[in-house]
């Protein structure tokens, strides 16, 4: 049976049955479709045609049970196996890739000239078109690279062609072994002298030419890699992205490690963790919300630069630049503060677009370009805010200087609908307010620093501003995208510190950090000062490319679809 492109669209809509789908288990399910599965095959081995072996209406097995498409497909791996044909061989005599053979071949051939080179190439089935004796097929390497295929009758047989025709379909990985020629319409092809499924697809493709929704990108993104070249360009270019990073700490002697995710205590971020527990400790355990108390322990130990590129996991809301699960690069060099942690970042940042774009500048999603080099602007959130509200914000620098009050600062909230927290400070206070005037509009690169001391607790004091901290927040089109830091290395400041946010947690602030005991002995062995920097990968790519964070993950967390 031929397939051509106009039947493509009919062949992968989806079916609806007419009954409602019974309520079973993941068990129930699978076991029912193993059966259904053997049914098929039996029939084939009893001399059924591929027609007769499927069960169009599911009257057997129900609505839950293989589509008709996938039916038709087991049918053929059912064929495959009776004729002494394996549907997923171990090996095959692949001898080129299809990026290769492109390469080598590309523009140099006349339409209608033929090579007596052979090659052995293997790819996916994008299209088919069988016309009579001959049949031609259109194979796509991972990459989206594509060659034609062209099957002959005369070549190869009038047994063969028909079991070509007859097995072979979309989104099976093909093996062909065949002369490079160039068709008489000057396409690059191989002309097989032999062909072999290398892996019987049993479920189909999506309509190729169609966009994927939403749903279909995020619960299966193989699906999208195969489909669209910019899902597959995501994966390639965080790749890109992440060695650009690392090659970068490397040119800076940074040293890579390699910290535990299962944590007694958890510290080193305001954020909810995620629990769990060790059955052979019988401990209660958190899961990673940062690395940092361990990479300080590091500094401690003597390792003056390290880095580590990490898991982590915070137990908060989704959006658009926040997902649960999240890769972050954390950095942290001795003698260093937050200038010259913030000029690393810059470089960082700069080398990667440099690296995965090839300019600093780099086009979005949109089409809109947006630049990462040059020199980046930077403010202060106390005197951005000032300007703002048309009135001075004082920081809180202690008894003998208060500052602006939690209750002026919360009444200025009110005014302005900003949302409060059930556990109010003034650090608090002031990062909302500064949020409502600022977070989304800080287009261009721009570090923003000095933060209150009360929302930061691991952060060296200002050398010359009482109540305020040295630390920024990197912001590009209007969203975090790194912060940095002169690390807090005084064990007595550090427990306060911590004491303050355990306070805190007590009274019902679920993002505060417990107190720490190993780590404030640490502390008290000595730690140089230094610089500190942490970066979400995901949010990297989100600034380079335009996209939401789950198109920048390759397997986002989603929901699972019930059964019934």
């Amino acid at each position: 049976m031929s397939q051509t492109q106009e039947n493509i669209d009919s062949q992968n809509e989806e079916e609806t049955p007419e009954t409602t789908a019974p309520a079973m288990t993941t068990v129930e399910r699978a076991e029912m479709l193993l059966k259904q599965d053997a049914a098929i095959r039996a029939r084939i081995n009893d001399g059924a045609t591929l027609d007769e072996a499927v069960d169009p209406s599911n009257k057997e097995f129900g609505p839950l049970a293989h589509p008709e498409q996938v039916q038709m497909r087991v049918a053929k791996r059912a064929m495959m196996l009776k004729d002494g044909m394996q549907p997923y061989p171990v090996h095959l005599d692949v001898t080129d890739t299809i990026e290769a053979v492109r390469a080598k071949y590309d523009g140099k051939l006349e339409p209608g000239q033929e090579t007596e080179d052979v090659v052995g190439i293997a790819g996916r089935v994008l299209f088919l078109r069988n016309a009579g004796g001959l049949c031609f097929v259109q194979l796509s390497a991972g990459d989206g690279t594509k060659i034609q295929g062209m099957i002959s009758k005369k070549e190869i047989g009038a047994d063969s062609i028909k079991q070509f025709k007859q097995l072979v379909d979309l989104g099976d990985h093909l093996y062909l072994r065949g002369r490079v020629i160039s068709s008489k319409t000057g396409e690059l092809s191989v002309f097989a002298t032999e062909w072999a499924i290398a892996s019987k697809a049993l479920q189909p493709l999506p309509a190729l030419h169609k966009d994927l929704n939403e749903d279909t990108r995020t619960r299966k993104p193989y699906i999208g890699m195969i489909a669209d070249e910019k899902i597959r360009n995501m994966v390639r270019n965080r790749s890109k992205a992440v060695a650009s990073l690392r090659r970068t700490f490397d040119d800076h002697d940074f040293i890579e490690v390699e910290t535990p995710m299962l944590q007694t205590v958890h510290g080193g971020a305001a954020a909810r963790p995620f629990t769990t527990h060790m059955n052979a400790f019988d401990l209660d355990l958190y899961l990673r919300i940062a690395p940092e108390l361990f990479l300080k322990r590091c500094l401690v130990g003597g390792i003056d630069r390290v880095f580590e590129i990490n898991r982590d996991f915070r137990n908060e809301g989704v959006d658009a630049t926040h997902a649960p699960e999240f890769t972050m690069v954390e950095a942290y060099q001795a003698y260093g503060t937050y200038d010259t942690i913030g000029a690393l970042v810059k470089e960082l940042v700069q080398k990667t677009a440099m690296d995965v774009y090839g300019s600093h500048k780099v086009t979005l999603l949109d089409g809109t370009e947006y630049d990462f080099g040059g020199e980046w602007k930077q403010i202060s959130m106390y005197d951005s805010l000032s300007e703002a509200l048309g009135e001075e914000i004082v920081p809180n620098g202690g008894p003998d200087n208060p500052g602006t009050s939690v209750e002026h600062l919360g009444a200025i909230a009110d005014k302005l609908g900003v949302e409060r927290d059930d556990v109010e400070n003034h650090g608090k206070l002031v990062e909302h307010l500064w949020e409502h005037f600022y977070e989304d509009k800080l287009y261009e690169p721009t570090f923003v620093r000095d933060f209150p001391v009360e929302t930061s607790p691991l952060v060296k004091g200002h050398r010359n501003k009482p109540g305020v901290v040295e630390k920024w927040d990197l912001y590009v089109r209007g969203f975090e995208l790194a912060t940095g830091y002169s690390e807090l290395n005084d064990p007595v400041v550090q427990r306060e510190r911590f004491v303050a946010q355990a306070k805190d947690a007590m009274a019902g602030d679920e993002e505060a950090c417990d107190i720490d005991e190993d780590f404030l002995e640490a502390l008290g062995v000595g730690m140089p000062p230094a610089g500190g920097m942490g970066m979400g990968i995901d949010r990297l790519l989100i600034a380079l490319t335009g996209a939401t964070i789950r198109e920048t993950i390759t397997f986002p967390l989603v929901k699972p679809l019930a059964l019934n």
